[in-house]
């Protein structure tokens, strides 16, 4: 007989896939800016949104610079561009990541090299080292907020002169041995989209201490003819690359610059929730021997909204399906990713990249792992509900 879905269902169940409010400081600046019409970041002489937004953004990180762009993924193509590797250079990026990632590899003609995960979500270190022979350059992702050995990762780049960009799309409040993540590689990309820590539905963020890529990343962004003199310093990079560079056009408007601005000051407090949200979740799960959520390495400090774990006691893919069809009558919403069709996160659906490797290692974690949402919104009461209705569902499966 089919469990009463009434009984499972808890009496409340939080939505996990809304996105944080709008704070009002933001609403009443999208106002002002309507009525004057001044939207494109370059309109004005100086003191737009945008700029402002990059200065806050340098400051909140440590960064001598940083570029608002249209989306994390136009950061990690001009990150790249930037750089000014040579066509088909090839760049090791983890197996385990988002689709955009080798998209923005493969838009800035290089080669995609991918690097197995393991089941702590973090590059294996074994495979790294041998690939990063034949390397030009590393793309590292970390994904869902999951820090790899940068320590390690950094110390063999520097060795060899390899530039190491990080996608902090996940990561923005991480701390790696009290350095913020983001700024560890040569440059940082960061997210503004409506799922991570800071909610502009869209928006990027390119940050480095390097002032000749800064330049070329600001001439490419689509500061055409002298709009680069809107941007503080760096005038003699400016003058440099003035018409030598191809323009991308992908700028933040002023409108997105006034949503993410006044978030910037609550990310401390958000980062803390997400801590406080993740571990009570974290610490139910772990009661039972059906789940292992991997643990953060000792240089890291966390920033999540969201939980991964892994399934123990699921052979079969049936079982494991039948633990997310039990969560969901619970009204807990979880996946896995390599069970869920067409997941862009599961490297076996990048068709675009054309013959795959075979990463054995990678796609067994991935037919485990499991995903799930947790907004640093989230009350206990909501916390609770959804590590109950997890465990009770394992338990159920388990029963037969």
């Amino acid at each position: 007989m089919a469990p009463d879905t009434a009984t499972l269902r808890p009496a409340k169940t939080p939505d996990v896939h809304q996105a944080e409010p709008i704070p009002a400081a933001a609403r009443a600046e999208i106002d002002r800016l309507l009525a004057t019409g001044d939207l494109f970041r370059y309109t004005a002489p100086e003191g737009a949104p945008v700029a402002q937004l990059e200065a806050e953004f340098a400051d909140f990180l440590g960064s001598r610079y940083a570029l608002a762009v249209a989306s994390c993924s136009a950061a990690l193509f001009l990150a790249l561009k930037a750089l000014d590797l040579p066509r088909g250079a090839r760049v090791l990026i983890p197996a385990f990541t988002f689709a955009a990632v080798p998209s923005a590899v493969v838009h800035a003609d290089c080669v995609p090299v991918l690097v197995e995960v393991g089941e702590t979500l973090r590059i294996d270190l074994d495979d790294f080292h041998a690939k990063l022979e034949t390397a030009d350059a590393v793309l590292i992702s970390h994904m869902r907020g999951h820090t790899s050995d940068m320590d390690a990762i950094m110390a063999a780049c520097d060795a060899r002169g390899i530039p190491v960009i990080e996608d902090a799309a996940h990561s923005l409040g991480t701390l790696w041995s009290g350095r913020k993540i983001g700024t560890l590689g040569k440059i940082g990309c960061f997210s503004f989209q409506s799922y991570k820590m800071v909610n502009a539905g869209e928006g990027g963020m390119f940050v480095t201490d390097d002032p000749e890529l800064a330049a070329r990343a600001v001439i490419m962004s689509g500061a055409y003819e002298y709009n680069w003199k809107k941007h503080p310093g760096l005038q003699n990079s400016f003058h440099h690359w003035q018409n030598k560079l191809p323009l991308y056009n992908m700028r933040m408007q002023n409108l997105s610059a006034a949503v993410i601005r006044p978030q910037i000051p609550e990310i401390p407090a958000r980062v803390a929730a997400g801590q406080r949200g993740h571990d009570r979740v974290a610490a139910r799960l772990a009661q039972h021997p059906w789940f292992e959520v991997p643990p953060a390495l000792p240089q890291e400090e966390r920033a999540p909204d969201s939980l991964q774990f892994l399934l123990r006691g699921f052979d079969s893919d049936e079982d494991a399906r039948a633990f997310l069809d039990a969560a969901a009558r619970r009204g807990v919403a979880v996946q896995i990713f390599g069970l869920s069709p067409d997941n862009a996160r599961a490297f076996w659906n990048w068709q675009f990249l054309g013959d795959l490797p075979d990463l054995p290692v990678t796609r067994a974690m991935l037919m485990r792992a499991c995903d799930l949402r947790l907004p640093t919104r989230l009350s206990e009461a909501d916390l609770d509900h959804i590590a109950e209705g997890l465990i009770a569902a394992a338990a159920e499966v388990q029963r037969g």
